[in-house]
């Protein structure tokens, strides 16, 4: 009788992630890929079903291996993984989270892949990496056509092909990246790793690359795209993990990064040692080459987190649905319930961006792109990466104490989340670095401010915070060119507060317009209004009966 277990939830598992999700189908709806719904709920079971679940807290808890020779002493340089890792990547790619859009021109294939990006992080969020790299670097070899022509049919395809040998006898193929070094990170200018034509230069010719990289994504990849410095300054090339001839190329790998979180995926240290790689457009324009991929694995930065967020609220409002405390369920006590849907809304909003945002790249990726959505891509990007990223963290670790001491566990895969969250708000730009392109975006590229502007002013008239905060904001960003010309020291300073506010401002013009009203005022009154600073501390205006709503909304359906 003593080991007769009474009050404890069942495991969440055993429905579609993807379905019992209303603000993600909604979103996926309202931007174009309604049609997609039928392979992402195909994707939502599998999520939800407990033997995927099971392969990837697997293969969290059995990271990869660098294997730098063989028995015998040949120099092979390989990363060994658990077999469950392949088979969540392995399906991972036959959704096409990795490249299907490139693939695929109908209208909202880019929000269909984010999507799926966002359902599938909840069972690996490792596995993620690897996807999110290829999406992006087919965007910079297309700057290059005839690397694109060898390269982007092998990278889109849905084929999983994990050994070693040329790209062009693969079915399918991946791509990693390798810009920053130890001496510079962020500071890629600082890049000393050398390019060195083999002969003519130029755009697609082969050049020699020497140097060491500090971090580079998913070794075990088939190309990698560096940046070095060629005769005329930083470039962008394409290095192959296996060249054309079936010999190894010269990318030494040096160690695998023992990393807080994101433990399934191997980041590594590399040096190269004469390597071969392609030169993807000029010589010196690496930076601008590499921009557009940046925004892209920026996106699944936010979708990453949005992911995150989505499952610490589903566990903690699956846990609180089922334990009871105080001879009452804790979801039915007023100040849970108070905390539980201060979660729901931050989740909904951050849902909600993500999603607009893969809708701006949809829209831009079109044979003639608005310019608003170009320009509404360009600065949300980087708003949106800063505030959902520097989210992610404090609602984890408040999801996870919902549990109580059983989220404290590692069974209960809640710390998985919590370690999972800041890589996010740290990978592809620290919270300073988007803050800094944010304000380089508003400098060089005016017309940026007005599409933002014109985006929040679309939910005017819908909330009388929403209106003040428009107001106040619009005020402000209509004398930011000015204090940009006069310097930045200043600007710099405050800049974190200015980007925290244009991003809580465009999440509750979003909410305002799609959300149900009782989530949208409570999230105005909230981050716009008079909430406290830590989750549960809702504005007094969102009353018990507004928050139990939101609670409902967010809540899992288990089978």
């Amino acid at each position: 009788m003593t080991h007769e277990v009474t009050n404890q939830p069942p495991p969440l598992a055993g429905y579609d992630v993807y379905a019992a999700d209303a603000v993600l189908r909604a979103a996926v709806a309202r931007e174009g890929a309604a049609w997609a719904d039928v392979e992402l709920s195909e994707l939502g079971r599998l999520a939800g079903d407990p033997e995927w679940i099971a392969r990837g807290e697997r293969a969290n808890t059995h990271p990869p291996v660098l294997r730098t020779h063989d028995r015998y002493g040949h120099r092979i340089d390989e990363v060994e993984f658990d077999p469950t890792w392949h088979d969540v990547l392995r399906a991972a790619v036959r959704h096409g989270l990795h490249a299907a859009p490139w693939a695929d021109d109908r209208p909202g294939a880019h929000v269909a892949r984010a999507a799926a990006n966002l359902v599938w992080t909840q069972v690996e969020a490792g596995v993620c990496c690897p996807m999110s790299m290829t999406y992006a670097a087919v965007a910079a070899l297309r700057v290059q056509p005839d690397l694109a022509k060898v390269w982007e049919p092998v990278l889109s395809s849905r084929e999983y092909d994990p050994l070693l040998r040329p790209v062009g006898g693969k079915a399918g193929a991946l791509c990693g990246m390798a810009m920053t070094e130890k001496q510079g990170g962020s500071d890629v200018r600082a890049n000393t790793t050398r390019a060195v034509p083999t002969g003519a230069s130029g755009p697609g010719a082969s050049y020699r690359l020497t140097g060491h990289k500090w971090f580079c994504s998913a070794p075990m990849s088939d190309g990698f795209l560096v940046l070095a410095q060629a005769p005329a300054g930083l470039s962008c090339l394409l290095l192959p993990r296996v060249l054309p001839d079936g010999g190894r190329n010269a990318v030494r790998l040096q160690r695998l990064k023992d990393k807080v979180g994101n433990r399934s995926n191997a980041s590594s240290e590399i040096e190269l040692d004469g390597a071969e790689a392609w030169l993807i457009g000029e010589e010196g324009r690496g930076v601008p080459t590499i921009v557009g991929m940046v925004n892209l694995t920026r996106l699944d930065c936010v979708l990453g987190t949005a992911g995150l967020m989505r499952q610490a609220v589903a566990q903690a409002i699956h846990h609180a649905g089922h334990r009871r405390a105080f001879d009452r369920l804790l979801v039915d006590q007023p100040l849970m319930t108070a905390v539980l849907a201060d979660l729901a809304l931050e989740s909904e909003a951050a849902t909600t961006l993500a999603i607009r945002l893969a809708g701006a790249v949809d829209r831009s990726e079109s044979g003639e792109p608005p310019e608003g959505e170009v320009l509404l891509r360009r600065l949300g990007t980087a708003v949106g990466k800063y505030w959902v990223c520097k989210r992610g963290p404090a609602l984890s670790a408040e999801a996870l104490e919902c549990l109580g001491g059983n989220g404290y566990v590692e069974e209960s895969g809640m710390p998985r989340l919590y370690r999972e969250a800041p890589l996010n708000s740290v990978w592809e730009g620290s919270g300073n670095v988007n803050v800094l392109d944010t304000l380089r975006a508003m400098d060089r590229s005016p017309q940026t401010v007005e599409a933002f502007l014109a985006e929040i002013r679309r939910g005017q008239g819908g909330n009388r915070r929403l209106d003040a905060a428009i107001a106040d904001l619009a005020d402000d960003l209509a004398g930011l060119p000015a204090r940009l010309a006069d310097g930045a020291g200043d600007l710099e300073r405050g800049a974190r507060r200015l980007v925290e506010r244009m991003a809580l401002t465009l999440q509750a013009s979003l909410l305002v317009r799609h959300a149900p009203t009782p989530v949208a005022e409570a999230f105005c009154a909230s981050r716009l209004g008079g909430g406290g600073w830590a989750f549960g501390t809702l504005a007094d205006d969102v009353g018990a009966a507004t928050a139990s709503v939101i609670v409902a909304r967010h809540a899992p359906s288990a089978a």
